[in-house]
């Protein structure tokens, strides 16, 4: 199923309108790069050559991309060729105009000089007349060089697409008839990664399905997890340490760095940086607190990646001698609901980030937590989903609940949030999974099923 990706298929359908022109599309493994390209070249009247690059010698490369053109008809026959500026100045003077996808572009890196192939495909976009060129890969960190000033490629691409994971919303349409209940759930769990979503049996449940999947060694998303996400980490040590750190509620600088027991010589801050670049984790803050470091959190990216660091990873052991299902009885259900209710509070701030950007929401300065401290009660806390206004702040309470929410239970966390001192607040909201037992009109009150109309 393709579901998603309207803007990114528009921007990639300007390109068409020309007769050449330079796209690169990164994001990590398994999120639709792939399909993206050549779901949107699929009604283009000219051809499409496909090429996928080998961890190979470059010229074992050049010639695997020669076979792509004569399997395409672009060449009559196999032809010898030394290099690949050869190989699309060639193609490039048969005057027709062709669609050339080159995908794991990384990995022609792996047997040459870095510098050599970027000069390469440098002086490739420069000469092109006749020709589309999309570059993609996975290798993040790789490719987010190909945009620094100092890489051949700089300034080279008229596109560039980097490929996130689907919203909430969007992995919604791969288990469209679940409740709402369920869809916060499988999104909290599962994420939103095309590959991972097409592998959910929508008629079954969550367990079900996790002990088909991510609870079975088997399976391919068990091995995308434990593998995949992390293929291109073999260089950073501790970076498995690291996710499962924040994923077990270790998410500051210093308690990070006291469960790795490093020494506080930099060294975490550079693996950091090097994860954060790479979109694995984020670096989180209260929108009140953006320059106080002391309030800096760092999370884990992927709801796939997060459940499994939190759960599997250190368990491996205890799943393999309890089984599936009684791993799940015995070490997730106990604190499933409580991991849920976090996620849900990222599904609520991306329900309103989407409402911002479609232009249901004005006069929103920003979105996030709010972090307060009454120094007169002496307590202090942070409100998890917080909208800034111009007049104050709207501050919604998020509650993931089997039931509807009770009036009592609002206005018991109305006079909590009405006790905090210093806080200009414009209205109060609830955000309820399973809506309310009755909507007091002094309340913004959203439920379940407004976050996927």
């Amino acid at each position: 199923m393709f579901t998603g990706r309207e803007k990114e298929s528009e921007a990639l359908q300007a390109v068409l309108k020309k007769k050449s022109g330079s796209v690169l599309v990164y994001g990590k493994r398994k999120i639709g790069k792939t399909t993206l390209i050549l779901r949107t070249l699929k009604d283009d009247p000219n051809k499409t050559v496909y090429y996928e690059c080998l961890k190979a010698p470059l010229q074992e490369n050049i010639d695997g991309f020669v076979t792509a053109l004569a399997d395409a008809h672009v060449l009559p026959v196999k032809m010898g060729f030394g290099s690949f500026g050869d190989v699309f100045r060639y193609i490039d003077s048969l005057g027709q105009t062709l669609n050339i996808v080159i995908d794991e572009y990384p990995y022609l890196k792996q047997f040459a000089k870095s510098e050599t192939v970027d000069s390469v495909f440098q002086s490739i976009i420069d000469r092109m007349v006749n020709i589309r060129l999309f570059i993609a890969g996975s290798h993040i960190g790789m490719m987010k060089d190909l945009l620094e000033e100092k890489n051949a490629l700089y300034g080279r691409f008229s596109l560039v697409v980097r490929l996130g994971e689907l919203d909430h919303k969007e992995a919604a349409a791969f288990y469209p008839d679940k409740t709402a209940y369920d869809k916060v759930a499988f999104y909290s769990v599962f994420g939103g990664s095309p590959f991972v979503c097409e592998q959910i049996d929508a008629n079954k449940g969550l367990k079900e399905n996790l002990v088909r999947t991510l609870l079975n060694p088997l399976s391919s998303i068990y091995s995308y997890a434990e593998n995949l996400l992390v293929s291109d980490l073999a260089g950073s040590t501790n970076a498995e340490r690291i996710f499962s750190a924040i994923g077990n509620g270790k998410k500051k600088y210093g308690e990070i760095e006291n469960k790795l027991g490093l020494s506080n010589n930099g060294l975490l801050s550079k693996q950091l940086k090097n994860l954060l670049d790479m979109g694995m984790i984020a670096k989180v803050y209260p929108i009140n607190k953006e320059d106080d470091n002391k309030k800096v959190s760092y999370e884990l990216t992927d709801n796939l990646l997060r459940f499994w660091y939190t759960y599997v990873y250190r368990n491996k052991g205890a799943l393999r001698m309890l089984g599936a299902e009684a791993f799940f009885d015995n070490r997730i259900a106990p604190t499933l609901t409580t991991f849920i209710s976090h996620r849900f509070e990222d599904i609520a701030r991306t329900y309103f980030s989407l409402r911002v950007k479609s232009g249901k929401e004005s006069g929103i300065l920003n979105i996030g937590t709010y972090y307060y401290d009454d120094a007169a009660r002496k307590t202090n806390g942070e409100f998890d989903v917080v909208l800034q206004k111009r007049d104050g702040y709207d501050v919604y309470e998020v509650k993931y609940l089997s039931s509807p929410l009770s009036e009592k239970i609002m206005r018991a966390e109305e006079a909590q949030i009405r006790q905090i001192k210093g806080i200009p607040i414009a209205r109060i909201g609830f955000i309820s999974i399973n809506g309310f037992e009755n909507r007091p009109p002094d309340f913004v009150c959203i439920d379940g099923q407004a976050l996927y109309d």
